[in-house]
């Protein structure tokens, strides 16, 4: 089973284009459709517009050079309910991780975390800087057997079943982390077989002193990972976002395509 329809976020920053580039990759190779969705907010609706309607005619110019089947969509809503809107009506949703000059591009500054908690769908985060062209190589799956790393193994088979290695990575694990014989991580190695999916399954113990998330960037660049699969960790309440700390600095000092659900 591949993803059917695709959501990428488009306006016209910098980060646009390559998020675009890598939604459109995606989507040639799932045979999904693509949705480019904007926000045009009412209280600046000309200037505003007339940017957004040119990202949105690129964002079409560049998925039909690809021959993908292809829409766009402009909203009025604030750009984290268009997202979340958007988003429970595919099965991806592709936007950028947080700019640390978030002031200058009119971007709430905790917009990814917001959406992976809220839509219910599971969200790639691309990195603000780098250009990424591919998530088919090896992907690293962060598995700690909970609810929110359960969501996200699933979510991500599609992508999973076209990279050419993957490798399942347990921190920290103990012999209980498993209902499977014992071993850490065999029970969704098993899972994942089903599916056509062969992992290696690797047991890691953090340097001392280094976060689960520390831990798992490090590893991504030791494995030359070019996809991370993790459970987003937090908590909405009211209007407050409260994250995990593996989450939290995942998003701040990510260096590769990271997919999300909680």
């Amino acid at each position: 089973m591949n993803y059917k329809t695709i959501v990428v976020h488009v306006d016209a920053t910098p980060q646009a284009h390559e998020r675009t580039v890598l939604a459109g990759i995606i989507a040639r190779s799932q045979q999904a459709h693509l949705i480019g969705t904007a926000t045009a907010p009412l209280s600046n609706l000309y200037e505003a517009s007339r940017r957004i309607i040119g990202a949105l005619e690129r964002f079409d110019t560049h998925s039909r050079s690809l021959d993908v089947s292809c829409e766009r969509r402009l909203s009025d809503h604030d750009i984290q309910t268009n997202l979340i809107l958007q988003a429970r009506q595919a099965d991806l949703l592709v936007l950028s991780q947080s700019s640390a000059d978030h002031d200058d591009s009119g971007l709430p500054p905790d917009l990814p975390e917001h959406v992976a908690l809220h839509s219910g769908r599971p969200v790639l985060i691309v990195p603000c800087t780098g250009t990424y062209l591919h998530l088919d190589q090896h992907a690293l799956v962060a598995w700690d057997g909970s609810r929110a790393a359960t969501r996200a193994v699933a979510d991500a088979l599609p992508l999973l079943r076209h990279s050419q290695r993957v490798t399942l990575v347990m921190l920290n694990p103990s012999p209980q982390s498993s209902i499977h014989a014992g071993k850490p991580g065999a029970d969704i190695a098993i899972f994942l077989a089903r599916h056509d999916i062969q992992v290696q399954v690797l047991a890691h113990t953090a340097a001392l002193g280094m976060s689960v998330g520390e831990a798992l960037l490090s590893l991504t660049e030791k494995l030359n990972a070019d996809l991370l699969v993790m459970g987003a960790y937090g908590h909405p309440r009211w209007n407050e976002i409260v994250l995990g700390g593996a989450t939290r600095t995942l998003l701040r000092s990510m260096t590769l395509p990271v997919l999300m659900s909680h």
